[in-house]
């Protein structure tokens, strides 16, 4: 009876924290139609055009949700699709070489228009053309002679490393090597840490975006794309054909009125002098008499204070399902060896699935947002369950079972009064680390849209703003700690004193 007090516990504090997040987000709705999503990639850039877009249709009175920082392009792409977020900003060569599948250099908005899923719309460009390009320090390149990308193939030792993107995608790095029959190795990183990563001499050379701020900040010399190998990416809104009229003519206002030296003083507002992304969002369109000024509020502390909240609410939900599948399943299959064995190892599978394989493998399922994101983490949480459950139960002394069966308790007898409270020790031990890992996978979450303290973390990353990153790390890791102090109450709570001796520090 106690481990099923301590589950319907876990399912109250579940309950309890669902409805705090619920009510949070009712209190944003308005009694005006559904609110507008507006999504971006990870990468800064993407950021402060999502808060234009955003904070202009709200100047029309829309109520708009931000899913800022989802994990790429084809993520942005298929919530687009499912309906899970309302538009994003694109760029045209990615639109024609990624999404399409096509080969043109230089692909026009019709062309495009003719083409993408009939649910979908490319509007007007804003004007800049974001172009790959592939950037070293001045100084090294001065050094070397380098200014084509042509002549990278003198120098065969220079270390090359890509954001993961543009290492796989159709108009990246294979294609690039190939054309100009390059033979350098590179490896996978962060695109916002690859700026740090060149400064510090880690790497000599990386792909970066035309209009990137950091271009300035970190001395860096574009290579000039001698071949012509890489399409034009001119900026443009990438909406679902469901927008409301008034909406698209608010965006279509924004058509020609960035070229590529203002977006760069713009991402340089964000990254160098490091105001927010609304802040660099908000004076853009007053000064452009798009919006009449309002407040931006930068308090940091609402935001750690919302982002825990529904950290807790994933995670949370996520774990009390994992015990209410795990627990029992544990202790019907104990007995069968076999079959107990086969949903471990099935289980352990799922363990290997890297995490944000994982839920990018949801999104065609379920979209994007919480429910993949609790899908997930409820996977994640059934292995330490299960396993600790079966491994309890098929462990504990034969003699004391032969006990059970002497005094004449029946089966139901024994397990109740006997087997499940000498295993409860190990149980929750399971239901421990299942939460813990929890905790810790929950912060990916933010790149599918869950939100959460990943939601700073990524933000972090894209900025190189290791404060940022803290504002996420810093509270997840106090609720490890806190989880930790839970479950040692629980422990003491349900457990009998002569079976902790030795468990938990004195």
């Amino acid at each position: 009876m106690k481990i099923i007090f301590s589950c319907l516990l876990l399912v109250g504090i579940s309950a309890s924290l669902f409805s705090v997040g619920a009510g949070a987000e009712t209190n944003t709705e308005t009694d005006k139609s559904k609110p507008l999503v507006v999504g971006s990639k990870n990468f800064s850039e993407s950021y402060l055009l999502g808060e234009i877009l955003a904070r202009l249709l709200e100047e029309e009175g829309f109520v708009v949700e931000h899913r800022f920082g989802l994990g790429g392009t084809l993520v942005c792409y298929e919530a687009l699709l499912a309906g899970e977020i309302d538009l994003y900003m694109e760029y045209t060569g990615t639109l024609e070489q990624v999404i399409l599948k096509g080969s043109r250099l230089d692909p026009d908005i019709d062309g495009l228009n003719r083409r993408v899923d009939d649910r979908l719309q490319v509007l007007d460009s804003l004007g800049f053309n974001n172009a790959y390009v592939l950037t070293l320090k001045e100084s090294l390149a001065e050094q070397l002679g380098i200014k084509n990308i042509s002549d990278l193939v003198k120098h065969p030792d220079l270390s090359f490393a890509f954001s993961l993107e543009f290492m796989h995608r159709e108009d990246g790095w294979p294609g690039l090597a190939q054309t100009y029959n390059l033979p350098h190795r590179p490896s996978g990183i962060d695109h916002g840490l690859a700026y740090q990563a060149i400064d510090e001499g880690m790497i000599d050379l990386t792909d970066a975006y035309s209009t990137d701020g950091d271009l300035e900040r970190y001395a860096l010399r574009m290579l000039i794309d001698d071949l012509d190998y890489f399409p034009k990416y001119y900026s443009v809104p990438f909406a679902r054909r469901s927008l409301p009229d008034a909406a698209l003519a608010q965006i279509q206002k924004l058509a020609g009125l960035i070229d590529n030296d203002h977006m760069r003083r713009l991402s340089a507002e964000v990254l160098i002098e490091g105001k927010s992304f609304a802040r660099v969002a908000e004076d853009f369109l007053v000064a452009s008499g798009l919006v009449v000024e309002q407040d931006v509020n930068e308090s940091f502390w609402p935001s750690i204070g919302k982002n825990t909240l529904v950290h807790l609410k994933l995670t949370t939900i996520a774990l009390v399902l994992g015990v209410m599948v795990g627990l029992p399943v544990g202790i019907l299959v104990h007995r069968r060896r076999n079959l107990a064995r086969i949903l471990v190892y099935f289980a352990g599978l799922l363990q290997t699935v890297p995490s944000i394989a994982l839920l990018a493998l949801m999104i065609p399922l379920f979209g994007i947002g919480e429910v993949p994101a609790i899908i997930a983490l409820f996977l994640y949480s059934i292995l330490p369950v299960l396993r600790n459950t079966i491994t309890a139960l098929i462990t504990i002394d034969p003699l004391l079972k032969r006990v059970a069966e002497a005094i004449g308790l029946t089966k139901r007898q024994q397990l109740f009064h006997v087997l499940v409270p000498l295993a409860l020790p190990n149980i929750l031990s399971g239901i421990r680390i299942a939460a813990i890992i929890s905790i810790g996978t929950a912060t990916l979450a933010a790149f599918i849209g869950a939100g959460g303290l990943g939601e700073p973390i990524v933000t972090g990353l894209a900025l190189n703003d290791t404060n940022l990153i803290m504002q996420g790390a810093i509270p997840a890791a106090c609720l490890a700690i806190l989880v930790e102090l839970l479950f040692e109450w629980l422990e003491r709570l349900l457990v009998k004193p002569h079976m902790l001796s030795g468990m938990l520090p004195e």
